[in-house]
């Protein structure tokens, strides 16, 4: 099977990610933080070199402001809930997953906020902050923002956007779902207040894991309450970091995959990598253009303003149709609407969804190819 379906969660996934998955389900059963003992201390420990790695790679403050948490969705859900209260309002961009607005369209039907869509002008990037600084208003808390589309790749401005929100006193939150692992996030120097992580996508750990980067000083309220092995005597959460926001007991074998996940990708170089997915991505996007009643919603992929995601359609064709054919031929795509409707109702895609390709460090120019030939069959025939 060819995998291109790497937007959604990246597959295969490298060998020391595997085996290291496999070493802590052996050696680091024990709950960390929870014990004196030596196995404890070996999980905790374990625990810690993903934390500083992690803290490294986007160069947070501190570790303790790296916070572990089952995935980005999760992440998103900790800031919003987190941070926001009655009467605040949030302001987004038009290309947002369902993971943002889901729990903040939950928040407004309850009454608790508002919150307002600022449009992305593609290709025009001081139009799209120009939205974003429309969209605020006396209320506005915080604004939330994909660093890119999960359906069209398109890159939006988050360091123009992120200090126009501070420059009102605005928190800002950073979707970095098809981002970590692949572009530049530098916490420090670009100040995001939040950042929002998958483990399974760019960082190339396993599924139930996710990173959230805590660089403000708001105290974020609880998602979950429990046990922490710490502060146990007092009946509420602790109010420092990592603590308050890691009840329960930590997904040892996610976190150690995780770990393994940026390691690979630290020595095998960011830059090599992104060098690696435009060259397939500038090729498919250059044969899809010279194929039969294929349509394309975007320009070229290009690291100024797209990640390697490409998003297309064949004439009337439903999306989902031509995934299932290319299945048949043994290439695994995503279609559909991608958790993301308001991207599509955007580019006018809503009713029929696209079919998205994109590649890992895996794929090569022989998949491409091969993508390219079944493609050409399935569009004669049509």
């Amino acid at each position: 099977m060819i995998y291109l379906d790497n937007a959604a969660t990246t597959s295969p996934k490298p060998e020391i990610v595997i085996k290291e998955v496999n070493n802590a389900l052996r050696k680091y059963s024990a709950n960390p933080g929870r014990g004196g003992h030596t196995p404890s201390i070996q999980a905790a420990r374990a625990v810690y070199q993903t934390r500083m790695l992690a803290k490294e790679l986007f160069h947070a403050a501190a570790q303790e402001n790296v916070i572990f948490t089952s995935g980005c969705t999760q992440s998103l859900n900790t800031v919003i809930k987190g941070v926001l209260k009655p009467g605040d309002h949030v302001v987004i961009s038009s290309m947002e997953h369902n993971a943002v607005v889901r729990p903040l369209y939950r928040l407004k039907q309850k009454g608790l906020i508002d919150y307002s869509t600022a449009d992305v002008i593609i290709g025009d990037d001081d139009a799209t902050l120009n939205a974003f600084r429309k969209a605020i208003n006396a209320k506005t808390r915080m604004i939330i923002c994909t660093h890119a589309s999960n359906v069209f790749g398109t890159r939006l401005p988050v360091e123009r956007i992120c200090a126009l929100a501070h420059s009102y006193g605005i928190l800002f939150c950073l979707d970095a779902a098809q981002s970590a692992g692949f572009l530049d996030i530098d916490i420090a120097e670009n100040g995001y207040d939040f950042v929002c992580c998958p483990g399974h996508k760019g960082l190339y750990g396993p599924t139930g894991i996710g990173l959230l980067l805590i660089h403000s000083n708001q105290l974020l309220d609880t998602l979950t309450e429990g046990g922490t092995g710490s502060d146990s005597v007092n009946p509420v959460m602790p109010d420092y970091y990592p603590d308050r926001l890691e009840s329960g007991t930590l997904n040892i074998p996610g976190i150690c995959g995780l770990g393994a996940g940026i390691r690979f990708i630290d020595r095998y170089g960011i830059e090599k990598l992104r060098r690696h997915e435009y060259r397939l991505m500038k090729m498919l996007y250059q044969g899809l253009q010279s194929v039969k009643n294929i349509r394309l919603y975007t320009d070229e992929p290009d690291i100024l303003h797209s990640v390697p995601v490409i998003s297309f359609n064949i004439d009337e064709v439903e999306s989902e149709k031509v995934a299932a054919y290319l299945n048949n031929k043994g290439i695994a795509v995503r279609a559909g609407l991608h958790c993301a409707p308001s991207a599509h109702r955007m580019m006018g895609t809503l009713d029929s969804g696209t079919v998205r390709i994109a590649p890992s460090v895996f794929t090569n120019e022989k998949d491409i190819q091969i993508l390219m030939i079944a493609l050409k069959k399935f569009s004669y025939f049509s």
